[in-house]
C-alpha cells in the first residue's frame, strides 16, 4: 500500500483545488464537499464572462468575480496547510494503515516549490478580488452620490 502522497495532494490543491481534485484524491469521489468546490469557481468565471460581455458596470459581476478569487485563494491556502503538515500528522490523517514515518507524508523539494507557487498565486488572487470588488463598490457609491447632489 503506497498511501496518499503529500506532494501530490499539495499540487492537486494548487492546480485543481477549485475543482476539488485534492479532496477526491484524499477522500475519494464520494466526498460531497469536493463536489461543492466547482460551484463558486464556476460562478466566478460567469462573473468574468459577464464583465467581458456587459462591461464593468455590471453589478452582478461585482459579486461573482470575488468568488473566483476567494476560491483560488482558499485552494492555495489548503495547499500551504497540506505542505506544512508534518509527516506523522499527515500519515495519521490520510494514511492510517502506514507507519507514522512512512515516506508518503514526507516533504520534498517539489512540495516546497508548490508552497512558493501557492503563496504567490493565492496572494494575487485574494488581493485582486478584494481590489476589484471594493473599487467597483466605491465607484458605484460615488456615482449614486453625484445623482443625489444634482
Amino acid at each position: 500500500m503506497a498511501g496518499k502522497n503529500k506532494t501530490v495532494a499539495v499540487w492537486l490543491a494548487l492546480l485543481g483545488g477549485t475543482l476539488g481534485l485534492h479532496r477526491f484524491y484524499l477522500r475519494g469521489p464520494g466526498d460531497w464537499i469536493g463536489w461543492l468546490h466547482p460551484v463558486p469557481a464556476a460562478l466566478g468565471w460567469w462573473g468574468v464572462e459577464r464583465v467581458l460581455t456587459y462591461g464593468q458596470d455590471d453589478k452582478l459581476s461585482w459579486l461573482l468575480i470575488p468568488l473566483l478569487g476567494m476560491t483560488v485563494a482558499a485552494s492555495c491556502l489548503t495547499a500551504i496547510v497540506f505542505a506544512l503538515t508534518d509527516r506523522e500528522k499527515w500519515n495519521r490523517w490520510f494514511n492510517p494503515g502506514l507507519p507514522a514515518d512512512a515516506v508518503a507524508g514526507a516533504t520534498h523539494w517539489l512540495t516546497i516549490g508548490a508552497v512558493v507557487a501557492a503563496l504567490l498565486l493565492g496572494t494575487v488572487a485574494f488581493m485582486g478580488s478584494l481590489a476589484f470588488g471594493f473599487q467597483r463598490y466605491f465607484e458605484y457609491q460615488v456615482e449614486e452620490a453625484r445623482k443625489i447632489s444634482q
